[in-house]
């Protein structure tokens, strides 16, 4: 399996075809999102564990709202117990895969202390950083290949991970093939990724304006949209997927 190659201009049409499924529910849409941002926020208080359980986890909470998108994509009803789907099947996989990005996120905080970043590692590790205090901006200013380095690693990080929750739940591919077949996925669409990434900056700063109330739609269009770029990348297999963009999904979008 290869991640197919798709024009720039379907950067747009991702950003359409996850409104589409947006609209189908937004209601339910918003209160979904809202239980995973609490839920994952009152498992991150949890003292020392808290924020690795949420990392280890955040595979099987995604594929909870990708599991909706394929409902309502195959003219089901978006329910409650989609969110659960990710804790049902392939569940030691998802968090083997959380494991992966965890220990990922843990080897960008070491090359960083290696190259000078040690201060700001120490802050960002030990504390709430307020990036506005002098400390911070000292440590970042001392830390400038320290930072670079580690914004380099980080999006390679969350390219590896973009698709590989879908991946491993929809098409039963191992986590680091998943993470590799992922990351192939922008090596060969660079041109639709950078279009569907500005713009939806464009759309960010849009729904910041009214008091961040725009946010109520662009954010679970952020994972609407996810799981439409995923069918276009990773077309179905005959027999054993069935993700494509079919039915109300595409045709409110043609």
């Amino acid at each position: 399996m290869e991640p197919r190659h798709i024009k720039p201009a379907q950067g747009w049409v991702w950003i359409k075809q996850g409104y589409a499924l947006f609209i189908k529910a937004p209601l339910l849409w918003i209160v979904l999102l809202f239980i995973c941002v609490i839920a994952s926020l009152a498992i991150s208080t949890i003292p020392v564990v808290g924020e690795p359980l949420v990392s280890l986890l955040m595979p099987a909470i995604l594929i909870g709202l990708m599991a909706g998108c394929r409902a309502l994509d195959q003219g089901e009803e978006l329910e409650l117990a989609h969110l659960f789907n990710g804790f049902k099947r392939h569940t030691s996989q998802l968090v083997t895969l959380g494991g992966i990005s965890l220990l990922w996120q843990y080897l960008i905080f070491g090359v960083m202390m290696l190259v000078g970043g040690a201060t700001l590692v120490n802050i960002l590790m030990h504390s709430q950083p307020d990036m506005n205090s002098p400390a911070m901006m000292q440590a970042v200013a001392g830390a400038g290949l320290a930072v670079l380095l580690g914004v380099v690693l980080l999006c390679l990080l969350l390219m590896a991970m973009q698709y590989a929750p879908m991946l491993v739940f929809f098409r039963n591919v191992p986590p680091l093939h998943a993470m590799k077949l992922s990351l192939q996925s922008f090596r060969v669409n660079a041109g639709a990724m950078l279009v569907y990434g500005i713009t939806f900056l464009f759309l960010a700063i849009l729904a910041s304006l009214p008091m961040f109330l725009g946010w109520l739609v662009a954010f679970p269009l952020w994972f609407t949209s996810l799981y439409a770029s995923y069918c276009d990348i990773f077309p179905p297999l005959k027999d054993t997927d069935t993700t494509p963009l079919e039915g109300e999904a595409s045709s409110a979008l043609h």
